[in-house]
């Protein structure tokens, strides 16, 4: 598989920065995110203030949004209770069925779509399988387990010389 689609295309420190005006500026209107280690922790059931002002802040710009996750179903749908937004659980990505699902949910051309998420052979691969841009956060904490470790250091070429964005660089960067 050639290199491209373990390549993100662009790369942010949090998912916050990630606001309605950087998606207006990509000419983005619908946004597939992960959930854990991408907008919350592992351990954090429902959204917190921060995460719901986030998605509310998106909600009002008319950004269409989704949850496609490799977790179980009542890990997504806890989650996702108050803010009832598309979602699709046990996804088995890289497989990029569940992006495509959500796509087909906004109804909205895949030029006008990104994936949000932390990992290249998951979240990456998924996304452009499924043939639409993807963003790649900072994962919010490190897991400790030896099959993240592995993970994360086989994903050091994909990500090593990355511009990673904060919320200061954005526009700047954008504008180049």
């Amino acid at each position: 598989m050639a290199k491209k689609f373990f390549r993100p295309d662009m790369a942010f420190y949090e998912v916050y920065t990630i606001s309605p005006e950087v998606l207006s500026e990509l000419g983005v209107r619908g946004v597939v995110f992960d959930i854990d280690n991408t907008i919350a922790p592992y351990e954090i059931e429902r959204p917190t203030e921060k995460m719901n002002e986030y998605f509310a802040s998106l909600r009002e710009a008319g950004i269409k949004m989704a949850f496609v996750s490799n977790n179980k179903g009542d890990r997504v749908s806890v989650f996702n209770e108050g803010l009832g937004l598309y979602y699709v659980c046990k996804a088995g990505k890289p497989s990029p069925k569940g992006v495509l699902r959500c796509i087909q949910h906004f109804g909205l051309p895949k030029e006008e779509v990104i994936a949000v998420g932390d990992q290249i052979f998951t979240d990456c691969l998924a996304a452009h399988r499924a043939g639409i841009r993807f963003a790649m956060v900072k994962p919010i904490q490190p897991r400790e387990s030896l099959f993240f470790r592995t993970k994360r250091y086989l994903e050091r070429p994909f990500v090593k010389g990355l511009d990673w964005l904060a919320a200061k660089d954005v526009k700047k960067k954008l504008k180049t």
